[in-house]
């Protein structure tokens, strides 16, 4: 049995999130199909992470098995895109060891969040329209909160199956790009619904309705019913996410 790692980017927006479900198309589901047609067996993928419905990935990796060497991996890359829908593809699969795992061996994971001010109608699918500008200056400040913590309960879904509510944030900001203003996360891991909410609990404080002394409050409350509304999915990406190199087969 020889493992593989899958690399994809997706616009999700047609999809009910990444994990196979019975009650709508999912990402996993499209990829399993095409791989299996692919390389003519039955193929299960194990993702990096669980993408919600309406989250885009510029980067997902995913890891699968198969029974024999998969030959050309440029040329099966290649097959796989034709099977493909057009708003998924995959950009390379590669050998990994065979104990490598897309979800537990990742090092770090980084999300990607758009807001604007500006009414724009080719950007109305990737981008949260803000009706009034927050002040990211101070949002930025609140930013500074998040690496004092660990437990993010606060931002999590509620009664989801993981063990452990604790993440490392390594980096989180905001940037401005032309009439788009960027927010960047990274960490070790992250709970289902966690960045979303964050960026609903920071623009609380661009407008005044928290104080950045607040949002900390927030945090240390460990409570969902603390924090801000959700922001939209649809403006959410999954842009990239690191192994270490001994995981790979050169």
């Amino acid at each position: 049995m020889d493992r593989y790692f899958i690399y994809l980017a997706y616009n999700g927006k047609n999809y009910c999130g990444w994990q196979v479900q019975p009650n709508g198309p999912t990402v996993q589901q499209c990829v399993q199909e095409a791989l299996g047609v692919c390389f003519r067996q039955v193929v299960g993928i194990v993702g990096a992470g669980r993408t919600d419905a309406g989250v885009h990935a510029r980067l997902m990796a995913a890891h699968f098995d198969l029974e024999e060497k998969a030959g050309n991996l440029s040329v099966m890359t290649d097959k796989l895109n034709g099977l493909l829908p057009k708003d998924i593809a995959a950009d390379k699969i590669v050998p990994v060891r065979t104990d490598a795992h897309a979800r537990f061996d990742a090092l770090s994971r980084t999300y990607n969040y758009y807001v604007t001010t500006r009414k724009d109608p080719f950007n109305n699918d990737f981008v949260c329209r803000l009706h009034g500008a927050p002040d990211f200056g101070v949002m930025n400040e609140a930013c500074r909160e998040l690496y004092r913590y660990t437990d993010f309960t606060s931002f999590s879904k509620l009664h989801t199956d993981v063990k452990t509510n604790n993440c490392r944030i390594t980096y989180a900001g905001w940037e401005k790009e032309g009439d788009v203003w960027k927010f960047t996360i990274t960490a070790d891991r992250f709970l289902r619904n966690m960045v979303r909410a964050i960026v609903g609990t920071l623009l609380d404080v661009g407008r005044g309705k928290l104080s950045v002394q607040g949002f900390g409050s927030v945090i240390e409350a460990m409570d969902r019913g603390r924090a801000g509304t959700s922001a939209p999915a649809h403006a959410l990406f999954l842009s990239d996410i690191v192994y270490p190199e001994d995981v790979f087969i050169v």
